[in-house]
């Protein structure tokens, strides 16, 4: 599921981090290569929630990196990284794995990693749902993946009974402070929330690594449990293969969000429509100052005032209760956690009250379970039409659940078009083909199958066989989402139907097909 490797960092990309610091990268698969995981991951992702399932094009690159003095170097700093590579976007619980094992490794070198990897080896197969015991360089970690089946927003929190142990948790969204990342635009959370949900190419200008990759993991997992479809980079360098992709003029900018350091990126990026300058993180404790967003004209460097530079105009009517809620928190001294608890809690019912008229619209255009023929294709899904759809807003709307007011209907507008809709409907419209082949499937075993042989040919039963014989494969291949005892039932009739034939046939039919 994921690599250890280690490396020398270079002083121009981490100059300023002295100490120890983590941040999070991401970088494109190289084309034509397959993971040789993909049929486990496959299963796996089947219970996994949307937000947690494996990165198909891309890679996480999770980093741990050290610099400190030391005169006795050439240099005059010891610099070295331990960097985790997985397809697995588990932010919090690659971090905490990494806290383990890279101190370690900076003063014990090669037999602690050997060590560190001989744990890993035998920690036991991942399965959402199920509380895992991961012993690691004598410490255990009790992780719990969440499934799709979990209410959203819900901790899924493991007690450990052994005393002085680490407990490293997997939420269903990583698990960041985001009151701490929003902090230098605090009043402007609901338009960032639209420039997410939109996929608006974006770029976040932060003083360090941690602070770039900690902003743009924040504002992805915003729209959760949404999954964010368009590219996203937590730390971008001019090192990186898309640097010149991403930074020419000649075209408009991509649907992306950038985290950058290098003050190089206030001039190259300054054409891109939305700007977000994150000063040094403050405390969640400390009150911000007001502040309106600030022309694209007025960002000229990276030490420019923190704050959204940008010339967009939000669809919804600004919501002052969560503004005014946070800051109360703020005066009151309300620990931080139940602060961040907060406005997770804004932005997934924020999302849920958009999501809710596109799934109940979606749900309309499954065929009715009584069109469903055994004896025939499974019918098709209606097609998604724009205008029919905006037309259920009026009376099904966002509006049933959200007091927000403003141009619902021109944000959707907007969203229907953007790569988190095509992304979502996708993989929507995947999850409803499945549905109509197991009610297919379910239909054809409520069937009584001898009736139909003594109406048929010998050659018409042999070719039933055959497409019941594809349909078990299926089945069992794409994970169908069938009630108990299908496929049991299914194999029943197979071979019942191959005993009413001759027994040359019966012989050649019992032999498992060739894949």
């Amino acid at each position: 599921l994921f690599c250890l490797i280690t490396t020398c960092v270079s002083s121009s990309c981490l100059a300023g981090c002295l100490g120890d610091t983590q941040f999070c990268f991401r970088f494109r698969q190289a084309s034509g290569r397959k993971s040789s995981l993909g049929c486990f991951l496959d299963q796996f992702d089947r219970d996994a929630p949307v937000c947690l399932k494996r990165d198909q094009g891309h890679y996480y690159g999770y980093v741990y990196f050290r610099q400190v003095r030391d005169k006795s170097l050439k240099r005059g700093y010891f610099q070295k990284s331990l960097v985790l590579i997985s397809k697995l976007p588990y932010v919090m619980f690659f971090h905490s794995l990494l806290k383990l094992i890279a101190p370690e490794y900076f003063e014990k070198q090669e037999p602690c990693l050997e060590a560190a990897c001989n744990d890993i080896d035998r920690w036991p197969t991942p399965h959402p749902g199920k509380i895992l015991v991961l012993p690691i360089m004598g410490t255990v970690m009790k992780v719990r993946i969440p499934t799709c089946y979990d209410k959203p927003g819900t901790s899924q929190l493991v007690q450990s009974t052994q005393v002085r142990k680490r407990i490293a948790i997997v939420d269903t969204v990583p698990s960041l402070s985001l009151c701490r990342c929003f902090h230098p635009v605090f009043f402007h959370i609901q338009m960032l929330w639209e420039l997410v949900l939109l996929g608006e190419a974006l770029v976040v200008m932060a003083p360090s690594p941690a602070e770039s990759s900690d902003t743009v993991l924040a504002l992805v997992s915003c729209i959760s449990p949404l999954r964010y479809c368009s590219d996203f980079r937590p730390y971008f360098t001019i090192h990186d293969s898309e640097f010149k992709e991403y930074t020419t003029r000649t075209q408009a900018p991509p649907s992306v969000i950038l985290g950058v350091t290098n003050p190089f990126f206030a001039k190259t990026l300054q054409h891109w429509p939305h700007i977000i300058r994150i000063g040094d993180m403050k405390q969640t404790g400390e009150m911000v100052k007001q502040m309106k967003v600030k022309k694209l004209k007025n960002l000229k460097t990276l030490d420019s005032k923190p704050g959204v530079y940008s010339a967009y105009k939000p669809f919804l009517n600004k919501d002052e209760d969560i503004i005014k809620q946070l800051q109360k928190g703020v005066q009151q001294k309300r620990p931080s956690a139940a602060q961040n608890a907060i406005l997770r809690r804004y932005f997934l019912e924020l999302t849920q009250s958009f999501i809710i008229p596109l799934e109940r619209y979606v749900a309309s255009l499954m065929p009715l379970q009584k069109n469903i023929s055994p004896w025939k294709s499974p019918p098709q899904l209606r097609p998604f039409i724009q205008e029919d759809f905006v037309k259920t807003l009026e009376k099904a709307g966002p509006q049933l659940t959200s007091p927000l007011k403003g141009d619902w209907m021109g944000l959707y507008r907007q969203f229907l078009r953007c790569p988190n809709f095509d992304g979502w409907f996708r993989n929507r419209r995947r999850e409803m083909m499945k549905k109509l082949e197991a009610l297919h499937l379910e239909a054809v075993c409520e069937e009584d199958l001898q009736v139909r042989v003594q109406q048929h040919t010998e050659v018409e039963t042999v070719d039933l066989v055959l497409k019941l014989k594809d349909k078990l494969t299926q089945a069992e291949r794409e994970q169908l989402p069938l009630r108990p005892g299908t496929l049991t039932k299914l194999q029943a009739h197979i071979d019942s139907v191959i005993l009413s034939l001759p027994d040359d046939l019966q012989g050649i039919l019992h032999k498992p097909s060739t894949p």
